[in-house]
């Protein structure tokens, strides 16, 4: 289980992908009118997010951790983070997701995560794990079938984030939507990775380590509202260090997942930066907020290259 929460952690706070994954089912039901959680909370009982700032004699870039779905009404941005966004020249995410890549994304599901004709997710269960993922499937209100044709991540990541929707979590509540309409009209855009990159991660798991995860996400199906829900809360709070205890715990037992979800991909945006640095202008970079957050981080990356990373909130 320990293992399932830090891979279903990692994807919320960590690929910008994720909240789209889900748009293969009901975009009804990702845009459903949201209920009321722990998440929420008035602007003045909010400390903020974090963020950072790397800075050089004339080049400034701006670090901060997104969690990519939000119930609405969760309050996070704060005079900080508008000055910072206010003052950049171009707004850097982990991916561009504009509605030609939110169509792209789909037809690489269809291309990537599609079984060969002729087999089906369930018949690469054991029985006991069809029992328990078809137990799953009707406790959201979802057919048997719903997933035969597709390959088990991506089963694991939609039965990851849905019930965030059935919680009020909405796509255009996460926080790169609201930064993007913030910037749409005075700042250029530019993006870390792609979405055929970041599906791959997922996509080249082997079919048995992928059965594995899969089988985990069934178990832990009802503690997913619970989990996020306290990511959030250590998100909204400004603390690093909680929300890397959450995402870090049993870290070491699935080192193999934490390399391709979060290291590799910190090592390769620290590059970015440093190399960005070299030209002038002010850059706000947003990403996942589990990869500002602990061991190994982006900041722990810069560190390792001599580059100084300041706490601005």
């Amino acid at each position: 289980m320990k293992q399932f929460k830090f891979t279903f952690l990692a994807a919320v706070a960590g690929f910008a992908f994720a909240g789209a994954v889900p748009a293969q089912a009901s975009c009804d039901d990702l845009c459903a009118a949201p209920v009321e959680t722990a998440a929420t909370a008035p602007a003045s009982e909010i400390a903020g997010p974090a963020l950072w700032k790397v800075a050089d004699e004339d080049t400034t870039i701006y670090l901060f951790g997104t969690i990519h779905v939000l119930p609405e009404g969760v309050t996070w941005m704060t005079p900080a983070i508008d000055a910072a966004l206010g003052s950049s020249d171009v707004l850097v995410t982990e991916i561009l997701m504009t509605p030609e890549a939110t169509v792209r994304s789909q037809q690489l599901v269809a291309e990537l995560g599609t079984l060969p004709a002729g087999t089906t997710l369930r018949s690469l269960m054991t029985e006991e794990q069809k029992t328990n993922y078809e137990a799953a499937l009707v406790a959201l209100g979802l057919p048997a079938a719903t997933f035969d044709p597709y390959e088990p991540w991506f089963a694991t990541l939609t039965l990851s984030i849905l019930p965030l929707v059935k919680q009020g979590y909405r796509i255009d509540q996460g926080v790169e939507k609201v930064l993007e309409t913030k910037a749409e009209s005075n700042l250029a855009r530019d993006a870390l990775e792609t979405i055929e990159f970041q599906l791959a991660i997922f996509d080249s798991a082997p079919m048995e380590a992928q059965l594995q995860y899969l089988a985990q996400a069934i178990d832990g199906v009802d503690e997913v509202a619970p989990m996020v829900e306290a990511m959030v809360a250590e998100w909204l709070e400004g603390d690093a260090d909680g929300l890397a205890a959450l995402m870090n715990e049993d870290l070491d037992k699935a080192p193999e997942v934490a390399e391709a979800l979060l290291y590799n991909r910190n090592a390769n945006w620290a590059q970015w930066i440093e190399e960005r640095l070299a030209t002038p202008g002010s850059v706000f970079m947003a990403v996942g907020a589990g990869h500002l957050a602990g061991a190994r981080s982006v900041q722990d990356q810069l560190g390792q290259r001599g580059i100084a990373v300041s706490r601005v909130q």
